[in-house]
């Protein structure tokens, strides 16, 4: 499981980068600056949450606990869910996908959580 989680966690730091230059470079002329900012929270988020899959991938050497994968598992989830539904909205205009941020912020936390409960078991 370690290396699948080094190799999700790697691929979402990649593409977090990606969309971040993107969204200095194509979108900026293209958005209003709120869309841009949501944009930007959405890279932002992806990046840190892919940095704790590579965490995750680490804490799966070292740590027993199932609680490991479980948060490795959410915090993906949090990704797709709260940055997936970020970039949707800027580039769709919908936004009533905004009721989908919230759940993938439950994810991170929860993820945060399982993690943190690894390490003490």
């Amino acid at each position: 499981m370690d290396r699948l989680f080094l190799m999700i966690g790697s691929l979402s730091a990649g593409l977090s980068v990606a969309a971040g230059a993107f969204g200095a470079h194509a979108l900026r002329a293209r958005l209003e600056p709120r869309q841009l900012e949501v944009f930007e929270t959405a890279a932002r988020y992806q990046m840190y949450h892919a940095l704790a899959i590579v965490l995750v991938a680490w804490a799966a050497t070292r740590f027993t606990s199932s609680l490991v994968n479980v948060s490795g598992w959410l915090f993906l989830a949090g990704t797709v869910l709260f940055s997936g539904s970020l970039y949707a909205m800027t580039f769709t205009g919908i936004r009533a996908l905004g009721a989908i941020t919230p759940i993938g912020g439950v994810c991170f936390i929860a993820g945060w959580i399982c993690l943190a409960l690894a390490a003490r078991s």
